[in-house]
C-alpha cells in the first residue's frame, strides 16, 4: 500500500509534471537501451523485535506497571526506518489509558531519555556500537539479469562491497543478438552477502516489463522524493527509471478501429515497400549468421594452429625482447664510455691537484724558512710604521699650524659666531646685503684652505675646488640631474648658482670633519667648522717637530739650503727668502681678487694651484 501511495505521489506531484519527459514511449524500450543499474536504500535484514517495547524491559516479563514505565515505553519505543510516503507504524499504548494528565506532568521529570544507551561515557563502547550499526546496514552486492528461454544470465554485473546505494557499472547488451536486445522484459535478481553470511543470497527477484516503469528524472540529482527500501533504479539514455508498484504492467488495448470509414484516406506503406522491409531483415539476419559461421569457423582455425600461433607469437616476442636486449647494450656500452672518459678526466684533474699541491707545499717550506726573517723585518717595519705615523701627525700639526699662520681665522667681536679668515669677514650663508669683493676674497681663501687640508691630510674631498682665490671654482661629479657640474665660489648675477656652491664647500668641510671622527652640528657655519677643524688637528700634547729644510723640487738646483735648525714653523724658506706670518692683513682688495698686503711686510710668493706639494730636499 505504501509503494502505490509513492506511485500516486509521483505521478500527481506538481514537481513530477515540471520534470522533462522521456524521449522514448514505453512500448519503445528495450533492452539494448538498457545502460545501467543502481540500487537504493538497500536493507538486508529487516527490524524483527516488536514494536512499541522498551529495550531494558524486554528482560523483565514480570516487572510492575506503574506509571513512569508506562510514559517510559512511550517515549523510547522504536522507530521504523523511513520510507517514502508512508506514516511511521503507529503502536498502541500499553497500560493504563486513563492516566490524567496532571499525572502525566508529575512525573514528566522521571522519564528516561531514548539516547540513553548512547550517553555511555566510554568512546570506545560508542564506537563498537556505531561499527555493529554500520556492518548491519552494508553488504556486498551484485546482480544478475536473466531473460525468458535462456537458461544461463545474458549479464552479470560485477561486486560492489560495502555499501548501501551501491553503483554498477555501465555495460551494453547490445552484445547478446537480437535475441536479447529486443525484448522488453526481463528478470532480476540482485544477491547480497553481509559480514555475519557465509555465502550469497537473492534479496530481490523482480520480473518486470518496461512498459510498468516509472520516469524520475534525467538524472538522481533532480529527483529529491524519498525512496523505498531496495529500489531498483534502471538507467536509460533519456533518464532514469523506476517501479515503485507491484501492481503487474496493464497494457492498453489499441482503440478498435471506426467501423464509419472516414472521409480522408490514411497513408500507410505498400506491399512492395513491407516486402523490401522483410527482405532486409532477412538479409540482415543472414548477415550476421554468417559473421557467427566465420568467426566460429576462426576460431576452429586458431584452435587447430595453436601450437603454430604460440609458436610465432614467441618468436615475435622473442625478436622484440632482442631487439630490446640489443638496445639496452648498445646503451649500456654507450654509458661505459662516458664513464671511462669521465674517469680519465678524473685522473688528470686528480693529478694536476696532485701536482698543484706538491708546488704549494714546496713553495710553503720555502716561505716557513723565511718565516723568522720575515717576522724580525716585521717587527722593526712595525715599530718604524709607528714612528712614521707619530711624525706624520706631528707633521700633520705643524703643517696645520703653518696655514692657521697663513690663513688666520679670528672671531668677530660682540657678534657669535662670527669669523674672519685672514681679516675677511666670512658671513655664514646668508650673503643678503654684503660687499661682495670682500665675500668673493674670504671664500676664495676657505676654498684655498680646504684645498690644502684635503691634500695634507690625504682626504679626497667629494667636490673637487678649483683655489683661483677670488675666481674659485667647485666641482659636484656626483650629481646626476644638473645640467651644469662647475660652480661659482664668488658672487655672480645668477644667485642660486654660487649658493649652491658655498653649500658644496660646506659639504666639503663637513666631510674632512668626520674623517677626523668629528660631529658637525651645522654646515651652515663655514668658518666655525673650519676653526674647529684646525683646532683639533693643532690641539696635540707632544713636541711640534721641526720643519726640514728643502724647497720647492725642481725650482734653481744647486741654491743653497738654510740651516737644519729650525726654532719652530715661523720661519718657512722659499726660494730661500723668510716669509713672516700673516697676522692681520689689509681687506683692500681690487678688482681681480689680489689682497693688497701691508706696505711693512714682504708679499708672499704666489703658489700655483697645480703644484702643492712641496718636495723634502
Amino acid at each position: 500500500m505504501a509503494t502505490a501511495n509513492t506511485a500516486d505521489r509521483l505521478i500527481n506531484d506538481d514537481a513530477g509534471s515540471r520534470r522533462d519527459r522521456p524521449f522514448h514511449f514505453p512500448s519503445s524500450r528495450k533492452l539494448r537501451h538498457l545502460q545501467g543499474v543502481s540500487i537504493r536504500n538497500l536493507v538486508v535484514n529487516p527490524p524483527s523485535r516488536s514494536r512499541g517495547k522498551p529495550i531494558d524491559d524486554e528482560d523483565i516479563p514480570n516487572s510492575l506497571q506503574s506509571p513512569s514505565k508506562i510514559l517510559a515505553r512511550e517515549t523510547n519505543r522504536s522507530l521504523n526506518q523511513s520510507r517514502s510516503f508512508s506514516d511511521l507504524k503507529s503502536s498502541p499504548l500499553s497500560g493504563n489509558q486513563n492516566v490524567c494528565t496532571e499525572q502525566r506532568l508529575s512525573l514528566r521529570q522521571a522519564r528516561r531519555q531514548s539516547t540513553l544507551p548512547w550517553n555511555d561515557p566510554d568512546p570506545q563502547m560508542r564506537q563498537s556500537k556505531l561499527e555493529d550499526i554500520t556492518r548491519s546496514r552494508m553488504a556486498n552486492t551484485w546482480f544478475s539479469i536473466h531473460c525468458e528461454g535462456i537458461d544461463e544470465p545474458v549479464y552479470v554485473s560485477e561486486v560492489v562491497e560495502d555499501a548501501m546505494n551501491p553503483n554498477f557499472r555501465a555495460f551494453d547488451l547490445n552484445f547478446c543478438g537480437p535475441l536479447v536486445s529486443r525484448l522488453d522484459y526481463l528478470t532480476l535478481r540482485l544477491w547480497v552477502k553481509t559480514a555475519r553470511m557465509d555465502d550469497y543470497m537473492v534479496l530481490v527477484e523482480l520480473q518486470l516489463h518496461f512498459q510498468s516503469l516509472q520516469f524520475l528524472g534525467r538524472s538522481l540529482d533532480s529527483f529529491h522524493q524519498p525512496l523505498p527500501a531496495n529500489s531498483v533504479l534502471f538507467h536509460f539514455p533519456d533518464g532514469v527509471y523506476t517501479n515503485l508498484t507491484d501492481i503487474p504492467p496493464v497494457r492498453t488495448p489499441l482503440p478498435a478501429p471506426n467501423s464509419k470509414s472516414s472521409a480522408t484516406a490514411v497513408s500507410t506503406s505498400s506491399y512492395d515497400a513491407l516486402m523490401r522491409l522483410a527482405n532486409l531483415d532477412e538479409c540482415i539476419q543472414d548477415a550476421l549468421i554468417t559473421r557467427e559461421k566465420l568467426e566460429s569457423q576462426i576460431n576452429s582455425i586458431l584452435e587447430k594452429n595453436q601450437h603454430a600461433v604460440h609458436t610465432t607469437g614467441e618468436a615475435s616476442r622473442a625478436k622484440d625482447k632482442l631487439t630490446l636486449t640489443r638496445n639496452a647494450v648498445s646503451g649500456e656500452r654507450k654509458q661505459l664510455r662516458l664513464a671511462n672518459k669521465r674517469k680519465e678526466e678524473l685522473i688528470a684533474s686528480i693529478k694536476s691537484r696532485k701536482e698543484a699541491m706538491e708546488h704549494g707545499t714546496r713553495n710553503r717550506e720555502a716561505v716557513r724558512s723565511h718565516l723568522p726573517d720575515a717576522r724580525t723585518k716585521l717587527g722593526s717595519s712595525m715599530k718604524l710604521l709607528d714612528q712614521n705615523t707619530e711624525g706624520t701627525k706631528g707633521q700633520i700639526r705643524r703643517i696645520s699650524e703653518d696655514i692657521l699662520d697663513i690663513y688666520p681665522i679670528e672671531p668677530i667681536r660682540d657678534k657669535p659666531l662670527a669669523f674672519t679668515i685672514a681679516g675677511m669677514a666670512l658671513p655664514n650663508s646668508n650673503f643678503t646685503d654684503v660687499d661682495r669683493d670682500a665675500v668673493a676674497a674670504a671664500l676664495g681663501y676657505t676654498a684655498h684652505l680646504v684645498y690644502l687640508l684635503s691634500f695634507y691630510l690625504s682626504i679626497p674631498v667629494p667636490y673637487p675646488i678649483t683655489p683661483y682665490l677670488s675666481n674659485s671654482l667647485i666641482h659636484d661629479p656626483v650629481s646626476t640631474s644638473l645640467p651644469q657640474r662647475t660652480y661659482p665660489l664668488h658672487p655672480v648675477n645668477v644667485q642660486y648658482r654660487f649658493e649652491y656652491g658655498v653649500f658644496l664647500l660646506n659639504k666639503d668641510i663637513e666631510f674632512l670633519l668626520n674623517k677626523q671622527g668629528l660631529r658637525v652640528l651645522d654646515i651652515r657655519h663655514t668658518l666655525p667648522n673650519l676653526k674647529y677643524l684646525l683646532y683639533v688637528l693643532t690641539a696635540r700634547s707632544s713636541e711640534l717637530p721641526a720643519r726640514k729644510a728643502g724647497g720647492i723640487r725642481g725650482l734653481l738646483p744647486g741654491r743653497l739650503t738654510p740651516s737644519l735648525s729650525r726654532r719652530g714653523s715661523e720661519d718657512s724658506v722659499v726660494y730661500g727668502e723668510t716669509v713672516n706670518p700673516r697676522r692681520g692683513l689689509s681687506p683692500m682688495s681690487t678688482s681681480n681678487g689680489e689682497i693688497a698686503l701691508n706696505k711693512r711686510k714682504k708679499p708672499i710668493a704666489s703658489i700655483p694651484s697645480g703644484s702643492a706639494s712641496f718636495g723634502v730636499a
